[in-house]
């Protein structure tokens, strides 16, 4: 690259020699290391890799920035684990504090967008002992029949692996017992964080970063795809956070599947980590810039917006991020008993379209898989 056509954020006098190799790689469409990705954590400033970030985005998308219309059905929130920062669940032994919902119950969730344009349920929630694989596969027939088109994005790699032990099926018979259900693809919940260091500290008794992982990309080999998460912003060190996205790359690279990168910002209420302080919104920017720059063979990075708050996801639109998820419609409790920003989260398809387009973005509705629905 010629000095003379630098971008302006590369010709910066006091941009230091490893930032200034960076972000050339960055420019040049080259790929950056782990070693760059801590060099970026730990000596750039918020505007350096955001304009790296936003460069790549707008590569890759220009100024489309997609949603989908979708609601969320959570069975239950009574759990087998105690993930320490987990506001969400009840453990197994209180159930009575909790909430368990029959296949009617949630049925009637689906019948209640009859003839609405939704595109997507999405079904997550905790590990109860008697919703099996059974009585999700009867869930799944039932929803399929009754609405063939909607598409079925369900069930955590953690939920995933609970019940294919207990039902002694292997993963790949499993995930081929769902999906011949009605199970269309997977959401990216359940990753947190897969270094042993940390994981075994917030969320040591459930599936390893390596179960996580090879359910992941069974259900890759099968012909689904699927989301990735990572749980940022508590206990972890930028080693921590590199290492966790270098296995998502890596997978990516071997065998493909994965459609979008969302990082998933701690919140401390009501949980066994309520000690530790949350991000701030420089931390939470800077990260989305340096996913979107590392995660070179994503697609797609989404910001989840009942976990942001709406102003600051639409702030992440000017640092990689190109995806809002979707309307929701206050069906999901997960982050607003976290003490999330939004405490009923719900958004109209006028009001995501307008907060996409008040950050000079173009609005694009999608389906589960990028497929564009309408443009606005």
């Amino acid at each position: 690259m010629n000095q003379s056509n630098m971008p302006g954020v590369l010709s910066d006098p006091f941009l230091s020699e490893d930032l200034l190799k960076i972000g050339k790689k960055v420019y040049d469409g080259s790929r950056i290391s782990n070693e760059d990705a801590i060099v970026l954590f730990e000596k750039a400033d918020l505007g350096f890799v955001g304009a790296l970030a936003n460069y790549i985005r707008e590569q890759k998308h220009g100024d489309i920035t997609y949603f989908n219309r979708n609601f969320h059905i959570e069975p239950t929130n009574v759990c087998v684990y105690a993930c320490k920062f987990c506001s969400y669940s009840r453990l197994y032994a209180h159930k009575e504090e909790g909430w368990e919902l029959s296949i009617d119950d949630m049925l009637n969730i689906v019948k209640k967008y009859d003839g609405e344009t939704v595109t997507e349920v999405h079904i997550v929630g905790g590990v109860h002992p008697k919703m099996d694989i059974k009585y999700f596969g009867e869930l799944l027939r039932q929803i399929k029949a009754h609405r063939p088109d909607l598409h079925i994005k369900g069930f955590t790699a953690v939920e995933l692996d609970y019940m294919f032990r207990k039902a002694k099926l292997t993963i790949e018979e499993g995930l081929r017992f769902l999906q011949e259900a009605g199970l269309d693809s997977l959401p990216g919940g359940g990753a947190e964080l897969f270094h042993p260091e940390v994981r075994e500290q917030i969320a040591g008794d459930k599936i390893d970063g390596e179960g996580w992982l090879k359910i992941h990309e069974t259900a890759h080999q099968l012909g689904m795809h699927s989301n990735a998460t990572m749980l940022y912003g508590h206990i972890e060190t930028f080693h921590h956070l590199v290492d966790h996205m270098d296995k998502l790359r890596d997978s990516q690279d071997r065998i493909g599947g994965f459609n979008c990168f969302i990082p998933l910002k701690f919140r401390n209420k009501d949980n066994e980590m309520s000690n530790v302080s949350e991000s701030t919104i420089v931390e939470d920017m800077k990260l989305y810039a340096i996913a979107r720059i590392y995660m070179d063979n994503f697609p797609h990075l989404k910001a989840y917006w009942p976990m942001l708050g709406r102003q600051n996801a639409q702030l992440t639109l000017s640092f990689g991020v190109n995806d809002l998820d979707g309307t929701i419609d206050d069906t999901t409790k997960i982050y607003s008993m976290a003490g999330s920003e939004e405490q009923t989260p719900s958004m109209s398809t006028e009001e995501l379209v307008m907060l996409i387009k008040q950050a000079g973005r173009e609005p694009v509705e999608r389906d589960t898989l990028y497929n564009e629905v309408m443009a606005f």
